[in-house]
């Protein structure tokens, strides 16, 4: 079956006029309404009027310091008004923007720097102790870049050769985000300026923003969701309100006297918000101004959504979307919420169909993985066409990976082909944790499988060690500790004699997720060895 959005929607009116790049969103607001607040950070307000003219001055800084167009340049930064203006300013020259998340290990941030060919890096050291200790390592320079102070510059990479520039914003990359593949190697996902410009603009049509709304963005910028958040606000022309690392309690106070209208996140976030009311007394959470509350990046559990509603007095609106589609497929409409886990109708312009593994159609309501087409889907991988060639076919259909299937016009998540595992909104995947622990003198093997946990999902490695070893879980843990970021780390490293497999060595990774989800005893699977969190 094929699906597309439901109800009488005018795609083509909802994508008329979109401009060029995704810098110029903010050029009717500049003439129309100068003086509205575009980004708020704690201590710091920029109203659209700063927001064009700084990011002019700093584009003219960037092209001085060498970076050209088509060249990738990498921000390493947590969400703050610094790390908006130096995308933007990118947006200006024609340049890739990379953000990266300061919380990367030293090896995960080399190994994009490399991949990318970038032309130079710059760190937000002020905000993040993260990037500062990032910028030391690689001999960045503190520098003022126009109305930013105390950002690293790193050194020039002569080495670096540029992308051709595109006119037409379908073909021109905007950005390129990392994400670690099932390889365990990075794969940069080109997403065009008309990529992240008709996803946000489809987005905030499903949402009805306009410039009364302030959204509080607190999703990393480093991810897409972050980056389309911030994109469709200053679209419709409200504020940001930037948040560079979650904490419940702000978030609350923020909530209860800021203003903020629209908040977003993933189930974490929202559950993290109900046990600081919990244990910090509170009989309800104020839900001051919110219009709107949000969750996309993991499988939403319906008790956490009930008692989100409840708190609230709004629908927690839920939504499905990948990197490679910029990333909206689907949401649950504001004005249709739903009781269950739907993901909601394809959004405006957005194609769905349901596939068997062997690409075979299948009729509606049954399972299948699930293809999507539109001018949402990305551009491709960089450097990477086999890989691109492999998800994309010639028709412009790409393969999500997932499992779902459709209830008339409404989408419903069931599960992965691939392996990925989803932690707190992040996109883990099992290949490259492996290869870190697999680094080890002492691992044989190791298997990295997803654990359900609250809404969420945790880490857990299996790991079979050289007869004789000493090692333990714990010794694991401080080897890794430094090598991968926070979130890709496992909760727990269980050491087996031998890991189940097959005749032929393929490791069972099945019958290690069932033994988690209490299908089988360990014990039956494989001999433990010994057991350390």
């Amino acid at each position: 079956m094929v699906a597309g959005p439901s109800g009488a929607i005018d795609f083509d009116e909802i994508a008329a006029g979109l401009p060029r790049r995704i810098h110029e969103v903010t050029a009717d607001h500049v003439a129309g309404a100068p003086g509205q607040i575009a980004l708020v950070e704690d201590g710091a307000a920029w109203s659209y009027r700063d927001l064009d003219r700084r990011v002019t001055e700093i584009a003219a800084v960037l092209s001085s310091l060498g970076v050209r167009a088509g060249d990738r340049m990498i921000i390493v930064s947590e969400n703050c008004i610094s790390l908006a203006a130096l995308l933007l300013a990118a947006s200006r020259l024609d340049a890739w923007a990379i953000v990266a998340n300061p919380r990367l290990s030293a090896r995960e941030l080399d190994q994009i720097r490399d991949h990318s060919g970038a032309r130079r890096m710059f760190f937000a050291s002020k905000v993040s102790k993260e990037a500062a200790a990032h910028a030391a390592r690689l001999g960045a320079e503190n520098r003022h870049l126009g109305a930013l102070q105390d950002i690293g510059v790193g050194p020039l990479n002569e080495s670096a050769t540029a992308e051709p520039v595109e006119a037409d914003p379908a073909r021109q990359v905007a950005v390129l985000i990392y994400t670690s593949g099932t390889t365990g190697t990075p794969k940069g996902v080109m997403l065009s300026h008309d990529n992240l410009l008709i996803s946000a603009k489809t987005t905030a049509y499903f949402r009805k923003m306009d410039r009364s709304d302030k959204i509080y963005l607190v999703l990393p910028i480093s991810h897409i969701v972050g980056i389309s958040l911030l994109i469709m606000t200053l679209m419709v022309g409200g504020t940001v309100r930037m948040v560079s690392k979650y904490d419940p309690a702000e978030t609350a106070k923020a909530i209860a006297e800021e203003g903020v209208t629209i908040l977003n996140g993933v189930p974490a976030t929202y559950q993290r918000l109900l046990e600081y009311k919990s244990v910090s007394g509170l009989r309800q959470l104020s839900p001051g101004s919110l219009r709107l509350i949000a969750v996309a990046g993991a499988p939403l559990d319906l008790d956490l959504k009930s008692r989100v509603e409840k708190e609230f007095g709004l629908p927690l609106l839920n939504g499905y979307g990948i990197t490679e589609c910029s990333p909206g497929i689907s949401g649950v409409r504001f004005d249709a919420p739903c009781a269950d886990q739907a993901v909601g109708t394809l959004l405006p312009g957005v194609e769905g169909r349901i596939r068997t593994i062997d690409g075979i159609p299948i009729s509606q309501g049954e399972i299948g993985e699930l293809h999507v087409r539109g001018r949402n889907v990305m551009c491709g991988y960089h450097r990477a066409p086999e890989l691109t060639a492999k998800v994309i076919d010639s028709e412009g259909w790409f393969n999500t990976g997932d499992l779902a299937r459709f209830d008339g016009d409404c989408l419903y998540i069931v599960g992965r082909t691939k392996e990925m595992i989803i932690r707190s909104g992040f996109n883990v995947y099992p290949a490259e944790v492996e290869a870190v622990l697999s680094s080890h003198k002492d691992v044989v093997q190791c298997a990295v499988v997803g654990r359900p946990a609250d809404g969420n999902e945790e880490i857990v490695a299996f790991v079979q060690l050289l007869q004789g070893s000493r090692v333990t879980s714990a010794d694991l843990m401080g080897f890794i500790r430094f090598q991968l970021t926070s979130y890709k780390r496992p909760s727990e490293i269980i050491v087996l004699d031998a890991l189940p497999a097959t005749s032929t060595g393929k490791i069972l990774k099945h019958k290690l997720a069932g033994s988690l989800r209490g299908e089988a005893p360990l014990a039956q699977i494989a001999p433990l060895r010994r057991q350390q969190i």
